[in-house]
């Protein structure tokens, strides 16, 4: 691990990791858990992102916010970018490419590009220019830093627009992208206490069918089933990262039943909370 890069001005915060998949160090720790985090992960890694298990056959970014990450293993130099909604999220006036875009928390839940050798060559040189504001340290640094950072959000929308939509089977307007998208945000925001696709679908101001339909146009599990996925993945979070009682976590996932939401996550995972956390501790693995 190199030595960590940091802008930080009030309530703005912006820093910059280099390390090795051999020696991960803070990476896999806590210490990102709340940031938005850009990593560039070169080929031949192997990760983790929350229960999902990737290993990467050319260089990647990957876009993450709260999920859980584990670098497993890997021989060349990787980058963590990370920031706070302070820093960059501001800038909301172009939802595609704001921090709520659609490179994070998508419903197709596929949360990272592939980069060709002319890409991958870019994304180094944006991470380079990042590393040179932060170390020359003057005072136009941040309105730099923030240009570049939308600059690289921009090109991996595009290539993950051109990588997962622009295919024969998908095709989707722009209006209804800003469906799927927005559906997305607002399901990371109320996924706690809104548990009904009415209730996403009032948010969206269309009826709860249309919304069905949209995603099973697109061979997409079905809003209610998203809506579930998402909560089951913060429980299994909740299970394993943290020692809270099944009944607090229940709660705090807005279900006053425990008994309800224990027999969800049974008839879900196949496991009760209380043997999920038991056995995934002790070394059994489980798909999301």
């Amino acid at each position: 691990m190199l030595q960590p890069l940091i802008f930080e001005d009030h309530y703005k915060k912006l820093g910059l990791e280099f390390f090795f998949g051999e020696h991960p160090g803070i990476v896999n720790s806590d210490k990102f858990r709340h940031d938005v985090k850009i990593f560039f992960i070169p080929a031949g890694y192997e990760l983790t992102v929350d229960f999902n298990h990737f290993r990467t056959q050319k260089p990647n970014l990957f876009f993450l916010s709260n999920q859980q990450v584990n670098i497993e293993y890997g021989k060349d130099e990787a980058a963590l970018l990370y920031y706070n909604r302070d820093f960059y999220c501001i800038q909301i006036h172009d939802k595609e490419v704001a921090c709520d875009g659609l490179l994070f928390h998508n419903v197709f839940e596929i949360p990272f590009v592939e980069l060709d050798d002319q890409e991958a060559a870019v994304v180094k040189n944006i991470f380079s220019n990042i590393q040179h504001e932060l170390e020359w340290k003057d005072s136009s640094a941040e309105e730099m830093i923030r240009t570049y950072v939308k600059q690289l959000i921009i090109r991996s929308t595009r290539m993950w627009k051109r990588q997962h939509l622009d295919q024969d089977k998908i095709r989707i307007s722009g209006h209804e992208l800003d469906i799927f998208r927005d559906f997305s945000r607002y399901l990371e925001i109320h996924f706690r206490e809104k548990h009904n696709v009415s209730e996403y679908a009032d948010l969206l101001h269309i009826a709860p069918k249309t919304l069905s339909h949209k995603f099973r146009a697109l061979q997409l599990e079905s809003p209610n089933q998203l809506i579930i996925n998402r909560i089951l993945l913060e429980a299994k979070r909740l299970l394993l990262y943290t020692d809270k009682p099944v009944k607090e976590i229940a709660h705090h996932l807005g279900y006053d039943d425990p008994a309800y939401f224990n027999r969800l996550f049974t008839q879900k995972t196949e496991n009760t909370p209380a043997n999920f956390r038991k056995n995934y501790l002790s070394g059994k693995k489980y798909n999301r």
